[in-house]
């Protein structure tokens, strides 16, 4: 199974380009507090970000610097220029692109900024889980981001019909590239930094598990069931679960069938009893009460809102 895909698929993770940076000579921008997550992409020259609570990092060409939704950062030519306050008014787009143009001369450094939107709604997020930063360096050994990274310069230099699709595609394919590189990075570490979902990618036992459970999600699984399925005792199934993702395989899969139930509630028109049995409920009581517990409200009342 697919298990990043599939994660990122159920949260709705979608990117665009948020900006193209053309910066020169002494300049610096603030954000304070955007909405989404944003990778930026280093295409040529170099630059300083700071992420609030963090120290400045330089970024080099072929970096690749992802901040966490709603964090306050900012960037500039060098650490001592950070802005202090929100100052994109000082920020100039050329008439008829999407370059921000910043600085005191012609631009050296470019850099794309990615935004990466997701479902609120749904529990299971991938984003969420990330550090407040990740810094993958051009050196990371990551053929196929930096290919990306290659192409985005291309198609940043020289607009072409449809650039702005190309561009959304292609962020797209940066964040599930990046998310790649930092969890065989992270998977080497002995700070156990993917004790989350992502840990499961890169375990086989919690891996098969999880992924039986994307594939039958209305099937009457059970601890007992699941290590079955995928040959480890009960008792070494709950444990990896545990180091692995900090949950159990009940909760998981609890969880995983709620998000499946309040997805098909707001966006199709099937019937409530026919959303619970896709959930793997054989009654519409018991569903309500599940689904009540998770989100405080009942399926019908939930679907209302949604739709309202």
């Amino acid at each position: 199974m697919d298990l990043l895909g599939d994660w990122l698929t159920m949260a709705g993770v979608h990117g665009t380009v948020g900006a193209h940076i053309a910066a020169g000579g002494d300049w610096g921008v603030r954000w304070d507090g955007q909405g989404d997550a944003v990778i930026y992409a280093v295409i040529a020259g170099a630059a300083w970000i700071e992420p609030a609570g963090h120290t400045p990092v330089q970024l080099a060409a072929g970096d690749a610097y992802l901040v966490a939704s709603g964090t306050p950062h900012a960037l500039a030519s060098d650490a001592g220029a950070m802005p202090r306050r929100c100052d994109t008014r000082h920020a100039d787009r050329t008439p008829g692109t999407d370059v921000m143009q910043l600085g005191t001369a012609p631009p050296a450094t470019h850099i794309l900024a990615a935004r990466y939107s997701y479902d609120t709604a749904i529990t299971t997020q991938i984003l969420a889980l990330l550090p407040t930063t990740v810094h993958l360096r051009a050196d990371f050994g990551a053929g196929c981001l930096g290919d990306t990274l290659r192409l985005l310069a291309r198609e940043l230099g020289t607009p072409r019909p449809a650039a702005g699709l190309v561009l959304d595609r292609l962020v797209d394919i940066m964040l599930v590239q990046f998310l790649r590189v930092w969890m065989e990075g992270a998977a080497q570490r002995p700070d156990r930094a993917l004790a989350s979902l992502l840990g499961a990618a890169t375990d086989p036992i919690v891996g098969e598990a999880v992924g039986l459970i994307h594939a039958e999600p209305a099937r009457p699984w059970t601890a007992q069931t699941l290590a079955a399925a995928v040959a480890v005792s009960r008792a070494t199934l709950i444990r990896r679960f545990g180091e692995v993702m900090g949950t159990t395989p009940s909760a998981y899969l609890n969880q995983w069938r709620m998000d499946l139930a309040s997805r098909r509630l707001r966006d199709t028109n099937d019937t409530i009893e026919a959303v619970a049995h896709h959930a793997g409920y054989t009654s519409v009581p018991a569903f309500s009460r599940a689904f009540t517990r998770a989100y405080s409200v009942a399926p019908a009342r939930y679907r209302r809102s949604a739709t309202e």
